[in-house]
This record gives structure tokens, sequence and C-alpha cells, in this order.
């Protein structure tokens, strides 16, 4: 079952009642409050939904991430997405220890 933990406080969070998020979900409220106490599964595309309602992640409100916003490829810079599309090409190996070295070098710059 898919409970999200965070919807009932992104919710709060907003002040907002059950009623205008289950408006905004096109269902009633009682169905909406199921969600928040998990006794009912939430679909994913009303999961979708929230967290476009609430402009967070997905992984946000099923508690996998304390980021709000996630993380996007469209917010990287070219020469982030440049270093990414080499590093695709290293092997297991080859990646571990090119993270080890940026790990050290952005220690000592610090």
């Amino acid at each position: 079952m898919a409970y999200y933990p965070r919807i009932k406080d992104l919710r709060e969070d907003s002040d907002k009642t059950q009623k205008e998020v289950a408006d905004y979900l096109g269902t009633a409220y009682q169905y909406y409050a199921v969600y928040e106490k998990g006794t009912s599964e939430i679909s994913f595309e009303r999961a979708i939904a929230l967290a476009k309602y609430y402009n967070v992640s997905l992984d946000y409100i099923a508690g996998l991430t304390n980021d709000k916003r996630g993380f996007s490829y469209s917010d990287l810079t070219k020469e982030q997405k440049d270093l990414l599309r080499l590093m695709e090409k290293l092997s297991p190996e080859e990646k571990k220890k090119t993270v080890s070295f940026l790990k050290a070098v952005i220690d000592i710059i610090k």
C-alpha cells in the first residue's frame, strides 16, 4: 500500500483544509481524509498532483528525502551535465576512485 506520510503536514503548512485539497484532486474530502490517515491508498496520479500542488518532489511526499524540491537534471549547469556524461563512461571502480578523489579535493579547497 502506498502511504504518503507528509501530505497532512504539507496541507497544514499551506493552511489548506482537507476539502480544499480534495477539491483540487477532484475527490470528496472524506476520501482525502483516509489518504492522510493511511487507511486508503492514494493513487500515483493523485500523489503526482499533490507534488505539483505543493511544489515538492514525490520523494519528499513519500518520505524518502528531506529535500522538498528534489534533484532535476534540468537544474544542472552545462559543466555539471558534461561531468555526468564523462562519469557515465567510467567503470564502477573508476567511478568509486573518482568520487574519492573529488571528495579529497573539495576537503582541501574548503
